[in-house]
């Protein structure tokens, strides 16, 4: 790899990483005066008014970086080579700001969605034009007219599947992470060097935000949350490489093995979407059923459900790396792919069950210690009930001591 690009990745890497927690420490003050925070109430765990300006401190630190260590390379700055991509990531990261703020309806997010979707396809030409060697005798399958749309479709699926992991401290964040970390795995193990240098500040930026998101021995809940606005982007920024990757002649990787970076965002949205649908629920509706709250049902702590999710999205990507390496078929790759993902979907189903079993079965054995000391058994106040981890937009600049929580059926998965 090139000495000077390499050299461009370190500095900018090392912009990203500290100008993040500069912004996120100047910007703290100014979400709490605007109001820009999410308030708790008896259904979270978090204390105090935390700001929703991770996703904003992110986007600038990568832009600034970008910017600056581009000029060390020979053709002036390489933001000239992600024009699209930062246009696109500037849309989400405004309609995130603004449903932190005053909450979009879901035809309205959709609709940035998509438009930064288009941006990307016409603007950088990033576009699904397959799905990999999958036909008879590993014929690549084309999307063919509906590379368009089935690019648009893809790119709001996984911009909302990160959006929906956002439900714990340092759990999207996380998740992003390891799926970027991935991708530069993949850079240096197949080429495609001429994309590292956004990676490594790109992963940089989301590193220096998780010191303050994530909770770290001594530390009860993050001092500052990734909002709509960094879900949404840091979606686009993994949908924008997995396409870029695996797809035209000089792919770096097959689309089978991008889908494995982002094993865990996945599963768990489609098994969330398809649940909602069969109970007759909006799709994107809000609810206590992911995988992370099984976990908080089951009796695990908030730091020990992300580092188990996160472990089980490293194993995705190691396998998905490992497929590529040793040039297993992508039928195969991609097969084991969809078996698990409908085993995920059986675990789930079952798991919750289970969990949800052994609580009331807690509860019911806990009541009868409750009436002796005149406690009110019927309300239950684990941890694993008290809600998302996130509220609603409006939510979170109501005080619960004057207005109840009202939370709209028909409303996009809302995280913070």
């Amino acid at each position: 790899m090139d000495i000077i690009l390499l050299l461009a990745s370190f500095i900018g890497s090392m912009i990203a990483f500290g100008l993040t927690g500069v912004l996120i420490v100047w910007l703290c003050s100014i979400a709490k005066g605007v109001g820009l925070v999410d308030v708790p109430n008896e259904r979270k765990t978090h204390e105090g008014e935390v700001p929703l300006i991770g996703g904003l401190a992110i986007f600038v630190a990568v832009f600034a970086a970008v910017v600056i260590s581009g000029f060390l390379l020979p053709q002036g700055s390489i933001f000239l080579d992600y024009g699209g991509f930062f246009l696109a990531g500037m849309l989400l990261l405004l309609a995130g700001v603004i449903d932190d703020y005053v909450e979009l309806t879901p035809l309205a997010k959709i609709v940035a969605q998509t438009a930064a979707a288009v941006i990307m396809i016409y603007g950088a030409e990033v576009v699904l034009t397959d799905l990999g060697a999958l036909g008879n005798n590993g014929e690549v399958l084309s999307t063919g007219m509906f590379a368009v749309p089935f690019t648009i479709f893809a790119t709001i699926g996984v911009v909302n599947a990160i959006n929906m992991s956002d439900g714990l401290d340092g759990l999207a964040g996380s998740l992003s992470l390891v799926s970027l970390l991935g991708f530069i795995a993949a850079t240096l193990m197949f080429g495609g060097g001429q994309d590292i240098a956004l990676l490594i500040i790109l992963a940089s930026a989301v590193s220096g935000f998780l010191i303050f998101n994530f909770r770290f021995p001594g530390r009860r809940s993050a001092t500052v949350f990734l909002g709509d606005s960094g879900s949404m982007f840091l979606g686009l920024a993994v949908c924008w490489f997995a396409i870029k990757f695996s797809q035209g002649t000089e792919r770096v990787i097959p689309p089978s093995t991008a889908l494995w970076f982002l094993i865990l965002p996945l599963f768990d949205a489609v098994s969330m979407t398809t649940r909602r649908i069969l109970k007759r629920r909006p799709p994107f509706g809000a609810d206590k059923e992911h995988l992370h709250h099984v976990f908080l049902l089951a009796g695990f702590t908030v730091p020990e459900t992300v580092l188990i999710m996160v472990g089980i999205s490293v194993l995705g990507a190691a396998i998905g790396l490992g497929g590529a390496y040793f040039g297993l078929p992508e039928y195969i790759m991609f097969g084991s792919f969809l078996t698990l993902g409908v085993m995920y979907l059986w675990m789930i189903v079952r798991s919750w069950s289970v969990m949800s079993f052994l609580s009331r079965s807690i509860n019911r054995r806990t009541s009868m210690v409750d009436r002796r000391i005149n406690s009110d058994r019927r309300r239950n106040r684990s941890v694993a009930y008290l809600g998302p981890e996130r509220r609603s937009s409006l939510d979170r600049r109501r005080d619960p001591r004057r207005t109840a929580d009202v939370e709209s059926p028909f409303g996009l998965e809302k995280t913070g």
